[in-house]
């Protein structure tokens, strides 16, 4: 069975995290993922904090097994939301869009563990300075925001460059990726896209449909202009972002223009005037499966590929 220093620092069963998607990385899709063995993250996004509490509590109702918060810290309520989790002693928190430095002292005191997400070598190890106790090292290749370095560069970069266990994300979907990212030195994946496209997840039909029908050239990237890069399933919606962008309007514009928008897609099904985000692997996902399929297929496949290179290797 596949167990790597991840599986112990979370007390989990699989090295397989799923990542913290605002709307839809709710207390069924999380509970389903810990259920199974994985390390399921609820997605704070921009919710309010009385909102990501009552997910902790529903949480705790549909699973014994630990699961953690993923904090945006760009959010106007991120204070709060630290509060709650400081408050209700979650396992451990991932955060994303912004420096979570300031606050690992405090997580550290209330005995949580952290895991940023990041997307450069020289955040991992200001990150690692800091006191994280694991990193996600996140390539360009997935959904929603992402950096300028692919999954397959910026993974065993990251693991040269520091000594806390590192978690591939972006571009992985099925087994074949969690043995790519373990022969890179990460010590486990995280998975957004994939786990959208479950059973248990919240978003809307239309959305996981979409993703189903998606090709290898699927998406777009939008948003450069205002600092934050975002990866979703290309439409009419992105496309007038990206016009917009070309005709110089300005960041406030923009900005706003983009406001409400992934609500639409994700959980109401707007598939043109909605933000669709996915990743690049979108093009391999054609099914909506259970969570536990998931998982159990992705771990078969992986331990039967490392077993296959052993052969090859005539390493027994």
């Amino acid at each position: 069975m596949l167990k790597t220093v991840i599986c112990d620092l979370f007390n989990i069963k699989y090295p397989i995290i799923q990542g913290g998607m605002a709307h839809v990385a709710t207390a069924e899709l999380v509970s389903a993922v810990s259920n199974a063995g994985g390390l399921g993250i609820i997605g704070a996004g921009a919710a309010e904090p009385d909102w990501v509490r009552k997910q902790i509590h529903l949480a705790r109702q549909q699973t014994d097994k630990p699961f953690g918060v993923n904090i945006l810290l760009i959010s106007p309520f991120a204070e709060q939301v630290i509060d709650v989790v400081l408050e209700e002693k979650v396992v451990v928190v991932t955060t994303g869009a912004g420096n979570p430095g300031p606050y690992i002292p405090r997580f550290k005191e209330a005995g949580i563990k952290v895991m940023p997400v990041v997307a450069s070598v020289a955040l991992a190890r200001r990150l690692e300075r800091a006191g994280a106790d694991a990193l996600v090292a996140e390539g360009m290749e997935s959904g929603g925001e992402i950096g300028e370095i692919t999954t397959m560069a910026l993974v065993p970069q990251v693991v040269d460059r520091v000594q806390v266990p590192v978690v591939a994300a972006g571009g992985i979907a099925d087994g074949r990726g969690l043995a790519a990212a373990l022969a890179l030195g990460a010590q486990g994946v995280q998975m957004g896209t994939r786990f959208a496209c479950s059973q248990e997840c919240i978003a809307h039909s239309n959305y996981k449909q979409a993703i189903v029908d998606a090709s290898d050239r699927s998406t777009i990237i939008s948003g450069q202009s205002t600092g934050y890069s975002v990866r979703s399933l290309e439409n009419k919606l992105t496309r007038e972002f990206l016009d917009k962008e070309k005709s110089g309007v300005s960041i406030e514009q923009i900005i706003e223009f983009g406001v409400g928008r992934v609500r639409m897609g994700l959980i109401e099904g707007d598939l043109e005037g909605g933000t669709l985000l996915a990743g690049q692997i979108s093009g391999m996902i054609k099914e909506i499966k259970p969570v536990r399929v998931i998982i159990e297929e992705i771990v078969a496949e992986a331990e039967a590929i490392i077993a296959q290179l052993k052969n090859l290797t005539g390493v027994s």
